[in-house]
């Protein structure tokens, strides 16, 4: 199998693919349905990408029913610490969450079911693919929750003027 799956603590999945390098440089595959599926994860629906400098953090978004996403994260180019907060609040880990250093160099990439909020920070000049699952973009059911809520390894960030103004979790809206 061309992957492996680690589970990092509460559903969130760390999806190791296997590369293929050569004198050329490297092969591999950063998505195949029929490996995915046998760990949950569904077919994407749509493919985001970003750039963010050095100390960018973006996040914490999630989307609320009906609507609800989940994402294939994956860095060809930098390196990030990616960040998934549990924010079903009927479950035992309401506001904890996970985390994993995803990078061009470890091609790592990160399963963040529904009912998780996701952010990341560049932690150098990155490029980030968003793989989303289950439903569209939908600006109406767009949620956010604090980026304070995590302890970002570069203090100094840069953020949105719209990512600054989400509310801490406590007055979230969040899964039920």
């Amino acid at each position: 199998m061309p992957f492996e799956f680690e589970d990092i603590g509460m559903g969130v999945i760390r999806i190791k693919p296997k590369v293929f390098p050569d004198r050329r440089g490297f092969f591999l595959e950063i998505f195949k349905s029929s490996d995915f599926a046998r760990f949950g994860i569904p077919t994407p629906l749509q493919a985001n990408m970003s750039y963010s400098i050095r100390g960018v953090v973006r996040g914490l978004h999630y989307q609320i029913t009906p609507k609800e996403q989940g994402k294939i994260v994956f860095v060809p180019r930098g390196k990030i610490i990616d960040v998934a907060v549990d924010v079903r609040r009927s479950s035992s880990t309401f506001g904890k969450y996970t985390s994993a250093e995803l990078s061009g160099e470890n091609h790592h990439m990160l399963w963040i079911p529904p009912g998780f909020a996701h952010g990341f920070q560049a932690l150098e000049d990155s490029i980030v693919v968003y793989f989303i699952t289950h439903n569209d973009y939908s600006p109406e059911h767009e949620r956010c929750v604090n980026y304070k809520l995590i302890d970002w390894p570069i203090k100094e960030v840069i953020m949105s003027d719209k990512d600054l103004q989400c509310p801490p979790l406590e007055k979230a809206e969040v899964f039920r």
